[in-house]
């Protein structure tokens, strides 16, 4: 089988690997069946799609939505690099899957309304599958509500023209979304669960999702949470686009 890429943006190690292990997990992957690259350690190598069966892209600290002028110099390197990527793989419908930082991504790229109007606190929502949603081959499996962790700064207000909205929940509209026949994105993380969540709000106590001091409330409510659906995305991408050398 030809290897999946991870585009990972995470500068702390403890989070970077996280993620990693999450998607090798959720995605049924060995280690050499995915390959990952740290954007935001270095430029972004050359990426040839004929070596791979499909990309993922992780969560990230950074928001698309922020003024230029304001975005850290990596940042700016990062999404410019990002966005001549997806030239490419929108050129060609290349299969894509972007968590949470997807949305802003390859929503952006392609002309959505990327802002803060629906931004969502750390923690569990419901999820509900549009009509569109229920019969998309990525959410096969998975039941016409369910529970997923979100956590986000930014949201999609308008999706890109000819995009297809495929689940959306009561405090924010855009949950996930198709571009063409192969790209997608989740507003939501199918890569979390409740331990990987609560990982990660320790390590992000202090990135203004919440009061630091607080920090403890919520591993409580994710430790509360039932979230064992949004898993089988991630499954299903690869098994869909798994392709044989």
């Amino acid at each position: 089988m030809k290897p999946f890429l991870l585009l990972a943006t995470r500068a702390e190690d403890a989070a970077a690997d996280a993620e990693y292990s999450s998607f090798l997990r959720f995605g049924g992957l060995e280690p050499h069946q995915l390959h990952r690259v740290r954007a935001e350690a270095g430029p972004l190598p050359s990426v040839d799609l004929g070596a791979y069966s499909g990309i993922l892209l992780g969560g990230s600290p950074f928001n698309s939505s922020d003024p230029e002028e304001d975005k850290p110099v990596n940042q700016r390197r990062v999404e410019g690099e990002l966005n001549e990527l997806l030239h490419r793989v929108v050129a060609t419908d290349f299969p894509f899957f972007g968590a949470c930082y997807g949305v802003g991504t390859l929503g952006r790229h392609q002309g959505a309304v990327i802002d803060r109007t629906y931004a969502e606190p750390i923690g569990a929502i419901r999820i509900s599958l549009t009509r569109d949603g229920a019969t998309d081959p990525l959410l096969a499996g998975l039941p016409p509500e369910f529970d997923a962790f979100v956590g986000h700064k930014e949201a999609c207000t308008t999706l890109p023209a000819g995009a297809v909205l495929l689940a959306s929940s009561g405090t924010c509209p855009v949950q996930m979304f198709r571009v063409k026949r192969n790209l997608y994105a989740t507003q939501f993380h199918p890569e979390l669960d409740v331990e990987a969540l609560v990982g990660r709000i320790d390590i992000y106590r202090n990135a203004g999702y919440f009061p630091p001091e607080e920090a403890d409330v919520y591993m409580e409510r994710t430790r509360a949470s039932r979230v064992d659906q949004p898993s089988r995305i991630l499954g299903n991408f690869v098994e869909r686009y798994a392709r044989v050398i």
